[in-house]
């Protein structure tokens, strides 16, 4: 606003869209994940070509509705996940994609996150008074009425079952990014997890997360093992590295690929062998290529129907498990459904209060 005193504002996304009908070309949407789902829908409504944070949505069934909702209106979209554009990870995917290192056998994935971010695994604050500047009623938008308590805003929502999507759901389209471009890891036939326990309210401290992948185009079947609040894979699987923060394994028949971070960035093979080179289709910059789709361009790499939609929701799929701690979880991608149960529906398509709808 200092920049643009001029410019309108608006503390409520759907009196914005209301007011600025005919006026606008494209939004970006950075805001928490509960209003991801209620705010994209409005903008892909206008027609208008829309950037979404990752997660692009908090659950499985917004994300498929953007996806399916986005191919209808034929506008430019893409998800903030960055690193889609890294030049070595798109070679790295190729690589794995071109056999040259044998089928894929499994893959393992971790963040540090929440411990040192966030809060996680605890129990619920004590109601307070909001600040002067936070309209919390509007703030709560589509999720159930609760008090204000310090510990929701403006950043630690990422730990509540309400609001975030926690450890998994906030990193895992980052690291996941590589080998789900690799290995069109959509649609797991199972998950598992295993968590310190919580209360379904606050996701839990840390958690591991198994993923079961069919065979699909070709590709075998194949494991993918999740990280979280510090917890992580056997050291053995890649000998020489001390693992950071986060990372990521991906181990095949002929070589291991080792990723120090989530920047998808640098990709080394385990042993020291030099990474072999391959050509592939090279991004122009993540926000370029958003702006050359909206201009009538090529699509983005992450846009919502190809890749985002079905990434976020292979990602989100872990959280049913670590919802359930323990149970084996049969997935039915085509209906959404964990097989043989509806104890997750609400958390697979949730409800949404008067006046925010998806």
């Amino acid at each position: 606003m200092l920049e643009h005193p001029k410019a309108a504002s608006f503390d409520d996304y759907r009196e914005m869209f209301q007011a600025m009908r005919g006026k606008l070309d494209a939004v970006v949407i950075s805001i928490p994940d509960h209003h991801h789902a209620p705010a994209t829908v409005l903008a892909l409504h206008q027609g208008l070509h829309c950037y979404t944070e990752k997660p692009l949505t908090r659950t499985i069934w917004e994300a498929r509705q953007l996806a399916n909702l986005a191919r209808q209106k034929r506008v430019a979209t893409q998800m903030g996940n960055h690193s889609t554009a890294s030049t070595n990870m798109r070679k790295a995917a190729a690589l794995i994609q071109s056999g040259v290192f044998g089928h894929v056998k499994e893959v393992h994935l971790w963040t540090d996150r929440a411990k040192g971010w966030w809060p996680q695994g605890v129990e619920r604050p004590k109601p307070g008074t909001a600040p002067k500047t936070v309209d919390f009623a509007t703030w709560l938008g589509p999720r159930p009425v609760r008090p204000y308590a310090d510990g929701y805003h403006p950043f630690a929502w990422r730990g509540w079952w309400d609001f975030g999507t926690g450890s998994l759901g906030d990193m895992g389209c980052h690291i996941f990014n590589m080998p789900y471009m690799a290995l069109d890891l959509r649609d797991p036939i199972a998950v598992q997890a295993d968590t310190s326990g919580h209360n379904r309210d606050s996701f839990p401290e840390w958690a591991n997360v198994h993923y079961e992948f069919g065979e699909h185009n070709g590709r075998p079947p194949l494991t993918l093992h999740w990280h979280d609040g510090g917890k992580r894979p056997d050291p053995k699987l890649a000998p020489g590295f001390e693992f950071g923060g986060n990372g990521s394994i991906v181990v095949c028949e002929k070589a291991t690929i080792y990723s120090p971070d989530e920047s998808n960035t640098k990709f080394m093979l385990v042993g020291g062998a030099p990474m072999p080179d391959i050509k592939v289709d090279e991004s122009p910059g993540h926000m370029a290529e958003f702006a050359r789709a909206a201009l009538g361009g090529k699509p983005a790499r992450s846009n919502f129907p190809d890749y985002a939609g079905p990434l976020t929701e292979t990602v989100l799929l872990g959280n049913l498990a670590i919802w359930a701690n323990g149970p084996r979880l049969e997935w039915d991608a085509k209906n959404m459904q964990v097989k043989g149960t509806h104890e997750f529906d609400s958390l697979i398509r949730p409800t949404f209060s008067p006046g925010w709808t998806v």
